[in-house]
């Protein structure tokens, strides 16, 4: 198999968007208290169960966003006629195809909140639907 020539600034400018979303997304403007309430122990309980310094941890979520761009970038390179609107549809079928199916039965087995679900999983439908947008449309 051979890697495709993909537009690496957009890969890296859309693993920093996914990045800067989740920021916001579990900070205090947003969804933060809730998804700590929803987590059943303080934010005290969790920053302690916590086995990773904070910054190790932004880094490897960091690293994430950037295997999610890299490889949306690889999947949407296989189209010849690509633009914003389309990547962000095959980003938001890629959610739901790969992503929720598979994380909405985890979270049913885990006995977890379906609300909790609905956050994270949000949080993973605007990732896939603005690296969809960024990527089909910087080509």
């Amino acid at each position: 198999m051979t890697f495709p020539e993909l537009n690496y600034l957009a890969v890296l400018v859309t693993a920093i968007a996914i990045f800067v979303l989740g920021g916001l997304w579990y900070s205090p403007a947003l969804f933060a208290k809730r998804w700590i309430a929803l987590q059943g122990r303080s934010q005290e309980e969790m920053t302690a169960a916590n086995h990773l310094p904070m910054a190790v941890m932004l880094l490897i979520s960091f690293f994430c966003g950037l295997l999610v761009a890299l490889a949306l970038a690889v999947l949407l390179h296989h189209y010849s006629h690509m633009d914003a609107a389309k990547g962000a549809m095959i980003g938001a079928l890629c959610w739901l195809g790969f992503q929720a199916s598979t994380s909405y039965a985890t979270s049913l087995f885990s006995s977890r909140p379906t609300r909790l679900w609905f956050i994270d999983s949000g949080y993973n439908l605007v990732s896939a639907i603005m690296a969809g947008l960024i990527l089909g449309g910087w080509r």
